[in-house]
């Protein structure tokens, strides 16, 4: 299967803060390394259930592809938010659309919301790239061990989602 990854310029008013603080690096996800020295982590995405995502900090986007996309639609868990132009790690430009998917779980220790994946044709890979990694910044990406330290993460799916009234996303933003 070919490699699909998508490189896109990122805006400076998704940046947060480069300092470290106490509370950082908390959550600690192992990677599993495969072949051409790729790492996957395992997930669990609201609506769709267990996934194993390639970890791509050069990705601007999560990807998700359409059978997952089909799936999340069903459970009501992923709002469209808009297309995207982009550019494959090969060259090739592609216009995709970008969902919201509602939670998401990295190792099961991590619970990020409102996360912004494009949606690539077929079976594709599923890629954890920065919009989902820049939630849980500040991060370290070990390969020796393989491993995630995440930072600002929620214990669980329903820990924002319980709070009446209170957008998800600024528990983790």
């Amino acid at each position: 299967m070919r490699m699909m990854t998508l490189f896109l310029a990122l805006g400076a008013a998704a940046t947060h803060s480069t300092a470290a603080g106490a509370d950082d690096f908390q959550t600690r996800v192992a990677m599993t390394e495969k072949s051409a020295a790729t790492f996957y982590v395992p997930a669990e995405i609201s609506g769709f259930g267990s996934a194993e995502l390639m970890v791509d900090t050069g990705s601007g986007y999560m990807t998700i592809n359409e059978e997952t996309l089909a799936v999340l639609r069903q459970s009501g868990q992923i709002r469209y938010v808009k297309q995207l132009h982009g550019v494959l790690a090969d060259g090739t430009e592609l216009v995709v659309p970008v969902y919201a998917i509602s939670a998401l779980s990295i190792g099961g220790k991590c619970w990020l919301h409102d996360v912004e994946a494009a949606v690539f044709p077929g079976d594709a890979r599923q890629i954890l790239g920065l919009s989902a990694l820049r939630k849980a910044s500040p991060f370290i990406f070990s390969v020796d061990p393989p491993l995630l330290a995440l930072s600002r993460c929620t214990g669980s799916s329903v820990a924002a989602s319980g709070l009446a009234g209170v957008n998800a996303t600024h528990l983790v933003d």
